[in-house]
């Protein structure tokens, strides 16, 4: 296949002779066999060969005019621009601030709420207003008044598109650049800020809240915001463009694996499937690229355990919604000044096992960590989960091995391979497809090991089928109808039938 959706030697399969199928092939030599004539023009072709050829012209046409425009808007550079009455406001918003600072006492400001916040302000700001001789109306009035509160309280340009729902991704590459993710798609936002140490205190404001530091000797940080949103910050001179703010935002509605299916993420039987895995403890892992919706998935699956279980949840920076009753959450920590203090994953989960948890959720499994959650699952802590970077179920299962590897533990690869076969019961496969949509592309088991090979099955797979006119992917879920090798485990729980059909 070319880069371009043509078979390689298109021309050469129209031009040669097509056999009957199952008609031997004629001996070299034979006199009986009269030689075929090869084709020598496409106008001998049969009938029903042109319109294959001018169906595959046209898409090569399309997509070849299609490279063309992405390469004339690659050159053009783009730059954030408030516009309207965003911009006004903006513009009144830098003639205020420094006269209503003056009169404001920041340490008594910072003990208010937003709402007694904006009471007080309203009329030190109209003060302000008539030394300035602006008049504004009501509207204007009301949005200054937010702009700065969210300037001396809140997280200033930010806040606007922190409370829009359908934002998920908010990406600030400095302070004049801010893109941001809606519907699965980038877009460049209209948010500005002031300069560059602005935009810096307001990446101090988020990580001083979590009692982490961002500056020159620690240039990057994760954080969270208090919805559970996840931050990362990185700054100068590691960050070229300025300050660089990256938030992953969640959904205030928890998702289910109903709402997911409904919004044709999966299949009524991969459905079916997912919600029996967390309901009848299956160790599950979660793969797929950044931003495909592991975390979500996750979320979405805990939904199904017992709420008389005692999770454990470990993170860099918390982010799961958990969404039963009895939920630990535990975070790592970073060194101090003097390089020492940190706690990792790794000390976490070897900790965490002697908290008796039924469980241990790990928001995403990175290094040395692996080997002691595999060792977890398989000393009775069934029903435990981790997310991880792969691009499919087979590189998931080499990523693991290597992570196992990568700690000071000396075992030959083949009993790290059967230490994975023997924990983990199924990976889930997430996919963020190029029209923005997140999929769960593949339902796999690990069944075992054969030789020193770990054996897997597949039970749902998306099939890539067109596309449509709009850019949307159009796909089918599938079933291979295999019988689930996790039947006995859903057994023990009264869910094998179900199990059964769902996967038949």
């Amino acid at each position: 296949m070319s880069a371009f959706g043509k078979k390689a030697g298109i021309g050469a399969a129209l031009s040669a002779p097509r056999r009957g199928f199952g008609n031997a092939a004629p001996m070299r030599g034979s006199r009986s066999t009269q030689a075929v004539e090869p084709l020598s023009d496409v106008e001998d072709m049969p009938e029903s060969v042109e319109p294959a050829l001018e169906l595959t012209g046209d898409r090569v046409q399309d997509a070849m005019q299609r490279l063309s425009a992405r390469e004339r808007g690659a050159a053009g550079s783009v730059n954030s621009r408030q516009e309207g009455f965003e911009a006004s406001i903006h513009k009144i918003k830098e003639q205020v601030l420094p006269r209503l600072l003056e009169r404001v006492d920041p340490e008594a400001a910072a003990t208010l709420t937003k709402d007694e916040l904006s009471e007080e302000f309203r009329p030190i700001i109209g003060e302000v207003l008539a030394e300035l001789k602006l008049t504004l109306n009501r509207r204007e009035q009301i949005a200054l008044e937010k702009v700065l509160v969210d300037e001396l309280l809140g997280l200033g340009p930010l806040e606007v598109l922190l409370a829009d729902p359908a934002v998920s991704d908010i990406m600030v590459n400095g302070p004049n650049q801010t893109f941001i993710e809606r519907k699965g798609k980038l877009e460049l936002a209209s948010i500005v800020f002031r300069d560059e140490e602005h935009l810096f205190q307001i990446a101090q404001r988020i990580v001083n809240r979590v009692g982490r530091r961002i500056d020159q000797t620690t240039p990057l940080a994760d954080a969270r915001l208090p919805d559970g949103s996840r931050v990362n910050v990185i700054v100068p001179p590691l960050s070229l463009r300025g300050t660089a703010i990256s938030i992953r935002k969640f959904s205030a509605k928890p998702i289910t694996i109903d709402m997911m299916q409904k919004g044709d993420s999966m299949s009524e039987k991969m459905a079916t499937t997912l919600k029996i895995a967390g309901a009848c403890r299956f160790n599950v892992v979660i793969s797929g690229g950044t931003g495909s919706g592991k975390t979500t998935m996750l979320n979405a699956m805990s939904k199904m355990i017992d709420p008389g279980e005692r999770v454990i949840t470990i993170e860099d920076a918390a982010e799961l919604q958990m969404q039963q009753p009895h939920v630990l959450t535990l975070e790592t920590r970073p060194a101090n000044l003097e390089g020492k203090g940190a706690i990792t994953i790794r000390d976490l989960v070897i900790n965490a096992l002697r908290m008796r948890p039924d469980r241990i959720i790990l928001g995403e499994i990175r290094g040395q960590e692996c080997f002691d959650l595999l060792a977890a699952m398989n000393t009775g802590h069934d029903g435990s989960m981790a997310t991880l970077h792969s691009n499919s179920p087979r590189e998931c299962l080499a990523r693991m091995e290597n992570m196992v590897m990568m700690g000071d533990i000396k075992i030959p690869k083949e009993a790290i391979s059967r230490q994975i076969a023997d924990s983990v019961d199924m990976i889930v496969q997430v996919k963020r497809l190029r029209d923005g949509s997140r999929r769960v592309t593949n339902i796999t088991e690990v069944v075992g090991m054969e030789g020193p090979v770990i054996v897997t099955q597949e039970l749902f797979k998306f099939e890539y089928l067109d596309e449509a006119e709009d850019g949307r992917i159009i796909g089918e879920y599938r079933s291979m109808g295999l019988r689930p090798h996790t039947f006995e485990k859903a057994k023990a729980f009264g869910f094998d039938q179900a199990l059964l059909e769902a996967c038949l």
